[in-house]
């Protein structure tokens, strides 16, 4: 299949590469010249906008940091919806606010193609193994078409309901993750200032009620997994920016609707403080830095 593909960074750019593995063929935009030289060695073809990327595709794919880059990638005079032919398919799978997603999915509609919010979860590791779980937001007949698109970069696609429900989704599992990584930083951190060996104390947690994600694969202690970002200094994982900017979407939903989220808006202070420390771009696991020296 031919797909146009933008936002090619952290996520993007190994998604498109397991695109091309997979035997479609790609034409990639980026704002970085890296990121387009990176995808051009991985065989893509480079083109000069969004909307030089929509022009002859079969489908569409965007990765893109924010909803403010959403709108423009598809909504300015050189996005998608000026190049991309009416009928095919264009799949967001950035994190976004569930209005954006479906105000976006009706402009699309207007233009006469179906669109399909597909967030993701399992981070850069994920993208680059092509394991990631999408969340979709899309009806039943077009999950149905995207699906094989999908299987080029990730093992579990899950149909959410319709244009929107793949941004709730995502944005109720990283409130959890956020929250349940500041719980292992607490404990892991108390356990070392009692006096426990840290090994120790997480191959309790791991084999107990304690157990979770944030504990078993991404322990926030360095050593403790030796492929966590806290065992190569909190590098190359899921920034503690981009959590952030999840919880707000999280929080800002919430209050949308007036549904407390006492944890959420608890984590959202405590990542805004680790942002504020100069140590936004570190993996957001790093949160335990906040608890003492690690």
């Amino acid at each position: 299949m031919q797909i146009g593909f933008i936002g090619l960074g952290h996520m993007g750019g190994p998604m498109a590469a397991n695109l091309l593995k997979a035997g479609h063929a790609l034409t990639a935009f980026d704002l970085s010249a890296a990121a387009l030289d990176a995808a051009k060695a991985a065989g893509a073809t480079l083109a000069e906008s969004p909307r030089a990327a929509a022009q002859e595709a079969e489908a569409v794919i965007t990765m893109l940091p924010a909803a403010q880059h959403v709108k423009a990638v598809y909504l300015s005079d050189d996005g998608v919806l000026a190049g991309v032919r009416a009928g095919v398919p264009l799949i967001d799978s950035s994190t976004i606010d569930p209005a954006t997603a479906r105000f976006i999915g009706e402009a699309a509609a207007a233009h006469g193609n179906p669109f399909a919010d597909a967030p993701v979860s399992g981070g850069v590791v994920g993208a680059q193994a092509g394991t990631l779980t999408f969340m979709v937001g899309a009806d039943e007949a077009l999950f149905e078409t995207l699906r094989p698109v999908l299987a080029g970069m990730g093992k579990n696609m899950v149909r959410c309901g319709e244009t929107g429900t793949g941004q709730i989704a995502k944005i109720c599992n990283n409130l959890l993750l956020a929250v349940s990584m500041i719980g292992v930083a607490e404990a892991m951190t108390l356990g070392e200032t009692l006096g426990i060996d840290p090994a120790k104390l997480a191959s309790i947690i791991n084999t107990s009620t304690g157990r979770c994600w944030s504990a078993d694969t991404c322990n926030p202690y360095p050593g403790i997994v030796e492929t966590a970002p806290a065992s190569r200094g909190y590098s190359g994982g899921f920034g503690a920016d981009l959590m952030l900017k999840d919880l707000g979407l999280a929080v800002d939903a919430a209050r949308g609707v007036r549904q407390p989220v006492f944890m959420g808006a608890l984590a959202q202070q405590l990542y805004q403080s680790m942002s504020q420390q100069g140590l936004g771009r570190l993996d957001f696991s790093g949160i335990i830095k906040l608890y003492g020296n690690h």
